[in-house]
């Protein structure tokens, strides 16, 4: 079952975003989800919100998520946010260009 999961990340801004996405990616960037080295993700969008940054994914299932999280997890905790408990609901439609 797809899921949709929301990272909240308070006092952080798109430098901390970008830094994450050039060390998940091994500095190849993300602009096609073959970037990444797990597969699963459906969709991705990322911005400002006040006081932080949300990052807003839809996984085909809680068991992609888990693995991509132990690729991103280290690097969260290496860069001073060890803690991020994000928002996970079941998705009940998800629609894709």
């Amino acid at each position: 079952m797809a899921i949709i999961v929301t990272f909240d990340l308070p006092g952080a801004g798109q430098e901390l975003y970008d830094t994450v996405i050039e060390r998940v990616t091994a500095g190849r960037g993300f602009t096609r989800f073959a970037d990444l080295p797990n597969p699963g993700l459906v969709s991705h969008a990322a911005g400002p919100i006040d006081g932080g940054f949300r990052v807003t994914e839809v996984w085909e299932s809680a068991e992609a998520l888990e693995t991509h999280a132990k690729t991103f997890a280290p690097i969260l905790t290496a860069l001073g946010h060890p803690d991020l408990q994000p928002t996970i609901i079941p998705a009940h439609n998800v629609v894709v260009r």
